[in-house]
């Protein structure tokens, strides 16, 4: 099973896109060089650390990123998780994109990210609904939080959308 690693990052605050990038996509632990100056002292070689790479794409305001929630889909590369600011101005908010993507992607996992109180919970299930695709999470953020949303959430999307539904 190939796991979809499609992740979209929508936020207005570009430092936020490289926080992302630096957490989901490290640079290997061990290059070539190091590995053959390891060889070379210790007569073996240990194998790097393994990372999962995913793939990762930016959009810079709510409607940026419903386009880009579109295009995925009509390409049948659809994302399985989006990271979405609740605060993004002069745009939509994060709720309201939320509410559009999901008009489109059904199966998407969203992960909210505020470091404000601009909805409660109530109120974000309110306007949202109520099911296991939506979290939250604040910023600043503890990037192995970051690490486990995305390992966890592209790996359910994937057995969501591979198992065929029981009727």
């Amino acid at each position: 099973m190939s796991i979809n690693r499609r992740i979209l990052i929508i936020d207005d605050n570009r430092s936020i896109h490289e926080d992302f990038r630096k957490i989901l996509n490290p640079v290997q632990v061990l290059n070539a060089q190091l590995s053959a100056y390891e060889d070379q002292l210790f007569g073996g070689h240990s194998p790097a650390v393994h990372h999962d790479s995913f793939e990762i794409f930016s959009a810079y305001q709510g409607r940026e990123g419903v386009d880009a929630i579109q295009q995925a889909e009509n390409d049948g590369h659809p994302f399985a998780v989006a990271f979405v600011d609740v605060r993004m101005p002069p745009g939509w908010d994060g709720v309201e994109t939320i509410s559009r993507i999901w008009q489109l992607a059904t199966n998407l996992h969203v992960v909210i990210c505020t470091a404000y109180s601009d909805y409660s919970w109530e109120q974000i299930v309110e306007k949202l609904g109520h099911n296991d695709r939506l979290l939250l999470l604040r910023k600043p953020f503890d990037p192995v939080e970051v690490l486990q949303l995305a390992k966890s959430l592209t790996e359910k999307w994937t057995t969501l959308n591979e198992v065929p539904p029981l009727h």
